[in-house]
């Protein structure tokens, strides 16, 4: 028998042009330049008067009249000879000056990948990964951010497992260990590397399996687990305090010329105003070629070849409009998000201070302007502005908030910036406990768990309070 029924179901459904206006959304500066430059490469209805502009003034400067033509007339110029001399000995010996030459160790490892035996597609996915770095070699950033942000950037899908494997890659490459995503797991990588003593399998179990009981100073734990005793533990943490701390010595970085940062934003200060704007305005530049566009609505009196020509012309114009639009959108909805951030932040935009983060996440600034978390996350996570005390990438103003004493909201990363001027500033031959960095910041008026100044501290890369006295004798 035939039988008839209802059934009412919700189902998201994405179209292909908000993907796309996703991964437009995404994209910095540099980036934008470069898409901006395709389509006006693929598509001859668009043009970017801008770009004329540029042309011209290349142009005028090209057409400027040399100042000497020619020998004959070089040699009736009445320029003394010592003088053209002297010139020339100058500037034969400043080019002679020897130049440091820094490189960055993410084109070191960059050009590492050619001894891995990796596809087209996992090359992307590795020159993503380690562009991801930190300055001192740790990733921070969890896999499936990148994961999710590979997908919209590079137009490729991929498992966070394929991502994970193609770290583990990374990580046997020089600098050693470089993307490791904590401190546990860059001493597993270099306790795994060496020679197999019963010291070293006892530190590499103590580190594998009983770390957080060790920042927890739970000793009769480890005791029973690693069947040693109180003499025994302090020579396997003294074996472990003659690792490294981190991939790579930051100090060694900071005398490395850094990338050029095309900044999305520009804010400036005026006594107490602030105010943003974008760097560049892209939309302003693009638009329609208008005697191809008429061209397209004439159809009268046409073959089938011009009428094939034109259906082509009308699927170029749509794409035309399109992107012209999906770029006015993007600056549109980036002035309101960032304005909006300006807002919530203006204190710390005033001050130059982080301290004065507030707490921020994106579903407020998504709420406060009407937008999805998706959009904002895509807007913010590889965006930077520039301020007068530097520049600034955006989703590091996000912070979760913790409650002080007073009821008041207080941002995690002041909280961190708290924490870590008390461990920088404490006795290195006797450093705190756990237990102590809690009560020194609930006299800062910061009441938190002790299993929260653990966390922090991690996210610091700061060992526990045992393992900092051993480096500082070992140091």
């Amino acid at each position: 028998m035939l039988h008839q029924s209802q059934l009412q179901k919700q189902s998201c459904r994405i179209l292909p042009q908000q993907i796309q206006m996703l991964g437009i959304y995404h994209l910095n500066t540099l980036q934008l330049d470069q898409r901006i430059k395709d389509e006006l490469d693929e598509n001859p209805l668009l043009e970017n008067s801008n770009e004329d502009d540029y042309l011209e003034n290349t142009q005028a400067e090209n057409d400027q009249p040399q100042e000497y033509q020619d020998w004959e007339e070089y040699g009736y110029e009445d320029i003394p000879d010592y003088k053209v001399e002297n010139e020339s000995f100058i500037h034969s010996n400043n080019v002679n000056i020897p130049m440091s030459e820094f490189v960055d160790f993410r084109n070191l490892l960059k050009q590492q990948l050619v001894n891995l035996t990796l596809s087209e597609e996992e090359v992307i996915v590795a020159e993503y990964i380690i562009d991801c770095l930190e300055n001192n070699g740790f990733l921070e950033r969890n896999l499936f951010d990148i994961a999710d942000d590979i997908s919209f950037s590079q137009k490729l899908y991929v498992e966070e497992s394929v991502i994970e494997k193609i770290l583990f890659k990374i990580q046997n490459l020089e600098p050693f260990g470089v993307g490791s995503r904590n401190i546990q797991e860059f001493l597993l990588k270099q306790l795994a590397q060496q020679k197999k003593c019963p010291i070293v399998k006892k530190s590499l179990q103590l580190v594998a399996d009983f770390y957080s009981e060790l920042q927890k100073r739970n000793f009769d734990k480890i005791y029973a687990g690693l069947g040693i005793d109180e003499e025994e533990l302090p020579i396997l943490l003294k074996h472990i305090s003659g690792l490294q701390l981190k991939p790579v010595n930051e100090s060694s970085q900071n005398g490395l010329v850094k990338e050029t940062i095309i900044p999305d934003f520009i804010l400036t200060v005026d006594g107490e105003m602030v105010m943003v704007e974008l760097y560049k305005q892209k939309s302003q530049g693009l638009h329609i070629n208008e005697s191809l566009m008429n061209s397209v609505e004439q159809t009268e009196g046409k073959t089938a070849e011009e009428k094939s020509s034109l259906q082509y012309l009308k699927s170029k114009l749509t794409s035309a409009l399109w992107f012209v639009n999906a770029i006015k959108q993007r600056e549109d909805n980036m002035l309101r998000i960032i304005r909006a951030i300006v807002k919530k932040q203006k204190q710390f935009f005033l001050m130059g201070d982080a301290t004065y983060i507030k707490p921020m996440i994106l579903k407020n600034i998504a709420d406060e302007v009407g937008l999805d978390i998706s959009t904002i996350s895509r807007v913010t996570c590889n965006k930077y502005i520039d301020t007068p005390f530097g520049y600034i990438l955006l989703k590091n103003l996000f912070t979760e908030g913790i409650i002080n004493e007073e009821g008041v909201s207080v941002s995690n990363k002041v909280v961190q910036i708290k924490l870590k001027e008390i461990i920088d500033a404490e006795d290195k031959e006797n450093p705190y406990n756990d237990q102590q960095l809690v009560a020194l910041l609930h006299e800062r008026g910061i009441k938190i768990a002790r299993r929260t100044v653990a966390k922090y501290r991690d996210i610091l890369n700061v060992p526990v309070g045992d393992m900092r006295r051993l480096w500082a004798k070992a140091i």
